[in-house]
């Protein structure tokens, strides 16, 4: 670049004049693109490929996923973009691994991180209430993925936020609601292969006792076959991404989706009383593991 032009961008020009800016350049070069090179860019570009699946297949377990969950969720059509940084500031993930725009936002690559936003704006107007919120979207990433993986793929989400209350109550009436969740799926959209829950619980005494003496009750039900609840104290995986513990689901050793506590909604509502408990599943895993739920 000429000299003094990259700190004029990033430094000098306000954001309303670099948008403007970019939407001209961007503007300019759409216009020169020729049919010959759309079909180029349309063959060559991993962001732009159609989804492997067929959508009569997808929508049958995503079917499934909207009709067991509980009223106590409530569920969420998300845009495809969000602010810019929203994957940085809460998920810390390097921003070259988001498709950004020109407008001041970015591509949602991770939903669970704009339904904590979601969440905490509702919190704010609300403190008495906790949130519940559900979601499915197709994601996109920019990081290079093995050979036959997908550049966007699509989850099945989960996020709740509510006021801490002492004792690692509130936190085990989240994972209550999210595991008793997770486990009726299993069983209805699964029933025929083994599943199981694993649970780490990261330097967290007492949420390591409320899991055994509160949550595992909870989700006994008397009369069905019980899932195999793992704990697995030694992970380390996440540890720091999630804070006080942390879920990792399996059906027949295949790994289909994750979860734990993160400080989101406490940080973004300054208040380190906010709890918040996030958790996905993958539809093409779902998929993959039996083709015949679709």
């Amino acid at each position: 670049m000429p000299e003094g032009a990259r700190h004029a961008l990033t430094e000098q020009l306000s954001p309303t004049d670099l948008q403007s800016l970019l939407l001209e350049v961007t503007r300019h070069r759409a216009g020169a693109v020729a049919p010959a090179r759309l079909m180029q860019r349309w063959k060559s570009d991993r962001f732009v490929h159609p989804a492997a699946i067929d959508p009569r297949r997808a929508s049958g377990p995503e079917a499934r996923l909207w009709q067991l969950l509980p009223d106590t969720f409530e569920g969420l059509e998300l845009s495809p973009v969000t602010p810019l940084g929203t994957c940085k500031a809460l998920g810390a993930a390097d921003q070259n691994r988001v498709l950004s725009t020109i407008r001041n936002s970015e591509v949602v690559s991770d939903l669970t991180n704009v339904l904590a936003l979601e969440a905490a704006t509702r919190r704010r107007a609300d403190p008495d209430r906790p949130v519940h919120l559900a979601a499915c979207h197709r994601l996109l990433r920019n990081q290079q993925f093995p050979s036959g993986w997908s550049s966007h793929f699509k989850l099945f989400a989960l996020v709740s936020s509510a006021r801490d209350r002492g004792s690692g109550r509130t936190e085990a009436e989240l994972l209550i609601a999210h595991l008793a969740y997770w486990q009726r799926v299993l069983r209805n959209v699964l029933p025929r292969r083994s599943a199981q829950i694993g649970y780490s619980i990261f330097d967290h005494p007492v949420l390591d006792q409320r899991f055994t003496d509160t949550v595992l009750p909870a989700l006994h039900v008397p009369g069905e076959d019980q899932l195999d609840w793992v704990p697995d104290p030694e992970r380390t995986r996440a540890r720091g991404y999630y804070t006080s513990g942390a879920l990792l689901i399996h059906a027949d050793g295949a790994e289909l989706g994750d979860g734990g506590f993160t400080d989101w909604t406490a940080r973004l509502l300054a208040d380190r009383k906010e709890r918040c408990l996030i958790s996905c599943l993958s539809i093409e895993g779902l998929l993959g593991l039996d083709p015949a739920i679709g």
